[in-house]
């Protein structure tokens, strides 16, 4: 009967995909990586007794490509279904919230009104919110880049989105702009791997990140990582 860790992870080395360009979960550099994603693979490859290689992206795109195409065996993605038609995710271990900022003179002022005729929206290419915008927007353009506050500025766009944390600490850097403090959408990180893993594999990373969230190991990795405002997720 194959194990689980001989199931995710037959060669003996764990090959964990990390965004970095999440700073709420990661943070750091490719060589020196840390934060809540770290923590929990690091914890992971202990408790299932093989080697840890972390795989870092500066893209959630990158990260969700390397699980698809079979250069990681776990990931760390917010849930989505166009995601989810490919891996196999746990129930999420942090909710985390994506919002809007805009030019301080602005009439846009809610959530609501964004999805108008003439307004483009600025967003992180391939992102859980370009996902998500993308998927229920009527009316206004999704406008993709490398970062969503980037193609903002380059193009003068009415409104650049963006996780909470990061975008908060923008704005408070540029007072041309302001935060819409509404949230559009709530963004639930979990662990994924291969649908093609057995069902015993997934079920066993369903009941880790359940444990982890119980023990207060989730909260106090987001604690020593600077993001103690990011939102354990409620047990499943």
């Amino acid at each position: 009967m194959t194990t689980v860790a001989g199931d995710l992870a037959p060669s003996g080395v764990l090959r964990a995909s990390i965004n970095l360009g999440n700073p709420v979960l990661a943070r750091g550099t490719a060589e020196d990586p840390g934060g809540v994603t770290v923590d929990i693979a690091r914890e992971l490859a202990r408790r299932l007794g093989v080697s840890l290689e972390l795989v870092c992206f500066d893209a959630a795109r990158k990260s969700f490509e390397a699980m698809t195409t079979g250069r990681a065996d776990l990931c760390f993605l917010a849930i989505d279904p166009a995601r989810a038609a490919e891996v196999a995710f746990t129930a999420p271990y942090v909710v985390i919230e994506g919002v809007f900022a805009v030019p301080r003179d602005s009439a846009l002022t809610t959530v609501a009104a964004m999805d108008a005729p003439g307004v483009r929206i600025g967003v992180k290419q391939g992102s859980a919110y370009d996902l998500y915008l993308t998927r229920t927007l009527q009316q206004a353009t999704v406008v993709r880049g490398e970062e969503g506050v980037d193609v903002f500025r380059e193009q003068g766009l009415e409104v650049a989105a963006g996780i909470r944390q990061p975008i908060t600490r923008y704005v408070a850097e540029h007072p041309d702009l302001r935060l819409i403090d509404e949230r559009f959408m709530q963004i639930q990180q979990a662990v994924g791997t291969a649908k093609s893993k057995h069902p015993e594999t997934v079920a066993y990373l369903h009941d880790l990140i359940e444990d982890l969230k119980a023990s207060g190991f989730i909260a106090a990795s987001l604690a020593a990582s600077g993001q103690a405002d990011a939102a354990v997720a409620p047990s499943a």
